[in-house]
Formats: structure tokens, C-alpha cells, sequence
């Protein structure tokens, strides 16, 4: 039989120990760069971070070019799916980690339209920190990735992308997270850094390129 002084304190002590604190939920919405430096950062927040995002329908990894599943896309498609993401009452992360850009950025080799000209890319970021901002979800942004601009418009027949328009829509991307107080990861410079030798393709990273990006970015949320 249990000692009456023991039953005590083991009450005493289940009333007035808090339960261990939930993680912090991060959502994470992004193109194919995200897809692939997604495992490596989820690894790296675990026991920092509840971590989901965008899911795959099984077809995200089928044409990267043609964004589906997990890949994000552009900005207006970012902007539609967390409107609807949003109706559902148990979506509600503490911060959403986001990133759009390269889909935006894609001109047709012919007539030169771009996807999204840049006056709409900046009314849907707009968009979607304002909603954020209704919402009280912290977002922050993540700077969109190089390109091999040669490489990319001598093999692709049905897109070109060009590194200025690339350099257009991060400094509109700049100033949009600038007036909203958003946080941003500047995952563009730091790649760059890397070196020249880290293209898989037109803009995709290697193996090592993709796990020091999630652990840059994971060091900059753990922080």
C-alpha cells in the first residue's frame, strides 16, 4: 500500500505541474525549391516546430514545371489555395513560412507575356499578408532562388525566365514583407554564396545545396 505523505505529494504535484508546452505549428507554402529542401528542414525543427505544409497529391514531383500537389506556384495560386486552406477552422499555424516567385517569372519564348506582370505579384502578396494579418499568423517570407538563365532559355522550349525579372520581383517582394513588418530569409544571396556548381538543372539545386538551405532557414526560425 501507497504511504498516505506520498499519495499527497503525487497529487500535489499532478494540480500544479503545467503539461509540457505544444510545439510551435509551422506551415510551410512554396514552389519545388521548398518541396526539395522540405525534408532536410523538417529534420532539422524537429522538437523545435510542429511542421506540415502544402501536401502532395502524388503528383507534385511529376513535372516540376507544372506546379501541383505540394508545388505552390505562382502568387495567384498561393493567394486562392490559403483562402480556401483558411475555411477550414483547424488550419491555424503560429507562422507560415512562404515563398512565390518563380512561377510568376515564367514569359512565353513568342510573345514575351509574362505569367503574373509584377503590378498583380504585388497585389497578391499584398493580398495574402493582409489576410494573414486579419488572421494573427506570422508569416515569413523566404527570398526566391537563382536561376542558370542560360542554361534554363537554351533548353526550355516552352518558357524562358531571365535573371532581371527574377531581381524585379524580389525587390517588389522586399518592399511588400518591408511595409508589413514581415521577417525575411534571404535564401537568394545565401545560395548564391554557394558557388556556381550547385544547378541540378535550369533552377534546381543538388542534394548538399538543398540541406545546407534547410539549415539556414531552420537556424533563422529556431533563433
Amino acid at each position: 500500500m501507497i504511504p498516505i505523505r506520498i499519495l499527497f505529494i503525487l497529487s500535489f504535484l499532478s494540480f500544479h505541474i503545467s503539461p509540457v508546452n505544444p510545439l510551435p505549428k509551422l506551415f510551410v507554402i512554396g514552389d519545388s525549391i521548398s518541396m526539395q529542401y522540405g525534408p532536410y528542414l523538417e529534420n532539422h525543427l524537429r522538437g523545435f516546430f510542429e511542421y506540415d505544409r502544402k501536401r502532395d497529391d502524388g503528383k507534385g514531383g511529376n513535372d516540376l514545371d507544372n506546379p501541383q500537389g505540394a508545388n505552390g506556384g505562382d502568387s495567384s495560386m498561393v493567394l486562392d489555395y490559403l483562402k480556401k486552406k483558411l475555411q477550414d477552422k483547424s488550419f491555424s499555424p503560429e507562422i507560415l513560412l512562404l515563398n512565390c516567385g518563380l512561377h510568376d517569372i515564367k514569359r512565353n519564348p513568342q510573345s514575351g507575356e509574362i505569367q503574373v506582370p509584377i503590378d498583380n505579384y504585388e497585389h497578391h502578396l499584398t493580398e495574402i499578408f493582409d489576410i494573414l494579418k486579419e488572421r494573427d499568423i506570422k508569416g515569413v517570407w523566404v527570398r526566391t532562388t537563382p536561376l542558370d538563365e542560360i542554361r534554363h532559355n537554351t533548353r526550355s522550349r516552352s518558357f524562358h525566365r531571365y535573371e532581371k525579372d527574377l531581381e524585379a520581383y524580389n525587390e517588389v517582394a522586399d518592399r511588400v514583407t518591408k511595409s508589413f513588418g514581415i521577417e525575411t530569409i534571404d535564401l537568394h544571396q545565401f545560395t548564391l554564396n554557394l558557388g556556381n556548381d550547385t544547378f541540378i538543372d535550369h533552377v534546381h539545386f543538388d542534394e548538399v545545396t538543398r540541406s545546407l538551405q534547410a539549415a539556414f532557414i531552420a537556424g533563422f526560425l529556431i533563433k
